[in-house]
This record gives structure tokens, C-alpha cells and sequence, in this order.
């Protein structure tokens, strides 16, 4: 099943640094994006099976979305998603307002109103992506996340796009399997296989799961610190006041040198560090 949806949202939207992120963050079999037009296309899982979803943003007030479902149903499922990843249900007056009383923020503001926060179409793929690019090059996390959908991902009906494996699928395998086929450290792969046990039994990785045990979750398993659990809370949780002060293109942006000082400097920018977080790391992308 074809078709053609309009799916609306409040302007502003400086839409250059979210393309940016996702042409950036593109893992080849899942998404395909085309800097000429403007379009980001993408698998999308769905009840019935993948969905594959090409969006544009070709309108003040909307984006336009074309998505191949496996079934007619599962079209108001995969809107939904979108509208999560691509954080259209944000109120940017209210957001950008907030942000905009403090000296440090409001240029960045003023430079790009109504920046979204990039966030997840499916919290275990968004997960063990960030766990493959720990500590690694942006062009080195590409390159893994590519080898690990080749690998272990399964073929779906269109134009050849690879839906993500399974938790179960991965669960199952020796991390020696995993190291091998994707060229990880051990220690790496040990902590994909263990994330994908412990979604297998019962980690809830999306929207909708508890704060408190997913943080407490992800922290048990080997090779997952507080950076990834924070990076995780603002792009799967969407907690908009969610902020991994640890990160070092962060504290970069803010001239500090350590996360307790990001930390301190980020309280009066509650409920929405997340945004100035996306703010700060545009800001650098931009230099």
C-alpha cells in the first residue's frame, strides 16, 4: 500500500540542521537520503511488518510523507512515528520563548527558530546504533551500523531496504558473531548482545517506558554509561529536559571543562535542556 500524506506542524521549523542530522547519521540499507531534493527515506516498523517512509519538507507549515506499508492499517502507526522522529508536534513559541530570556541561548535562537530535537522511529535500533558509534568516528558509526543491518537484517519488499533486526535475533547469537560480522571490539559486541537480551526480556525502549527503570536498566548492562542512557532519554524517551552533560561537543559549545559544570550552567534552561542541547551541537556542526 502507497499514498501521499501531509503531515502538519506549528512554524517555525529551521529544517536545514535536522536534514543535516539525518543525511549525517544515515545508515546505508535503512535510510537513503537525497541532499538535491531535500528528501530522507527510511524504514519504519510497523504491526504488519516494515514500512518504508520518504519525507520533504516542501511547505511553511508541513511535511510531505509518502509511505509504503505492508498494510492499509498500519498507516496512522507509522504517522505517529514520524511525527516523533521528526518532532512535529513541538510548540516552538513557548520552547524558543523559554530559551530566548537566557544571554548564553537566545543568539542561537534567534539564529534558528523553531529547532526541532532529532528522536527515534524505534528505540532499539536508535539504542545499539549509539552503542556501535561509541567512541568512534561519525563516518565509523555509519560504517558499523551499515555492516550490522547487512548482516543480521532482514530484506524487506521495497527497493531494497533492510528492515533492523529483531532483539530476539540478536539475543540469541555469541557477541562473537556480532564482533566479527561488524568489526567491534568484543567488549562492544558483548554490550549489543546484552541490550538485545535485556529488550528481549522486557526493556521497554520507546516513548511510552518508564523513566526511572530505563535509566536503571540501561545503566546495569556492560558498556553503557551515563552519555548513552542521557543521549537515549532525549531521542527515545523524547524527554525534552533530558541532557547528557558529559558530551564533549557540548562542553565544547559552552567553554567548560567538565559535566558538572555543563550541568550547573544547564538548570535554568529546564524543561527544555534537550533543545539547547540540539542548539549547542548545531551551532558547532555550523562553525
Amino acid at each position: 500500500m502507497t499514498g501521499a500524506i501531509t503531515l502538519p506542524f506549528r512554524p517555525p521549523f529551521t529544517t536545514a540542521p535536522m536534514l543535516g542530522a539525518l543525511a549525517a547519521h544515515a545508515v546505508d540499507g535503512l535510510e537513503r537520503h537525497d541532499g538535491d531534493t531535500g528528501t530522507h527515506t527510511r524504514v519504519v516498523p510497523a504491526p504488519h511488518g516494515p514500512s518504508v517512509v520518504g519525507v520533504r519538507f516542501d511547505g511553511s507549515g508541513h511535511v510531505a510523507a509518502e509511505i509504503r506499508a505492508a498494510h492499509p492499517d498500519d498507516v496512522p502507526h507509522v504517522e505517529l512515528s514520524v511525527r516523533r522522529w521528526l518532532d512535529l508536534d513541538a510548540d516552538p513559541h513557548v520552547v524558543d520563548a523559554a530559551l530566548s530570556r537566557h544571554a548564553l541561548l537566545a543568539p542561537h535562537v534567534a539564529a534558528r527558530p523553531g529547532l526541532r530535537v532529532l528522536g527515534s522511529v524505534d528505540g532499539f535500533e536508535t539504542a545499539v546504533l549509539t552503542v556501535l558509534g561509541q567512541q568512534v568516528s561519525l563516518s565509523a558509526a555509519r560504517t558499523f551500523g551499515s555492516r550490522f543491518v547487512a548482516a543480521f537484517g532482514t530484506p524487506t519488499e521495497f527497493d531494497g531496504f533492510v528492515g533492523f533486526p529483531e532483539p530476539e535475533t540478536l539475543a540469541a547469537l555469541d557477541p562473537s558473531i556480532i564482533q566479527k560480522a561488524v568489526g567491534l571490539t568484543g567488549a562492544r559486541a558483548r554490550t549489543v548482545q546484552a541490550l538485545a537480551a535485556a529488550a528481549t526480556d522486557g526493556l521497554h525502549l520507546g516513548a511510552g517506558a518508564d523513566p526511572v527503570e530505563f535509566r536503571a536498566r540501561l545503566l546495569a548492562l556492560p558498556g553503557i554509561g551515563p552519555w548513552t542512557v542521557d543521549y537515549l532519554a532525549v531521542r527515545v524517551l523524547g524527554d525534552r529536559d533530558a541532557y547528557p552533560s558529559g558530551d564533549l561537543v557540548l562542553r565544547r559549545a559552552l567553554g567548560v571543562k567538565t559535566p558538572r559544570e555543563a550541568a550547573t550552567l544547564s538548570e535554568p534552561w529546564r524543561p527544555w535542556r534537550a533543545y539547547a542541547l540540539f542548539h549547542l551541537w548545531t551551532s558547532q556542526a555550523f562553525l
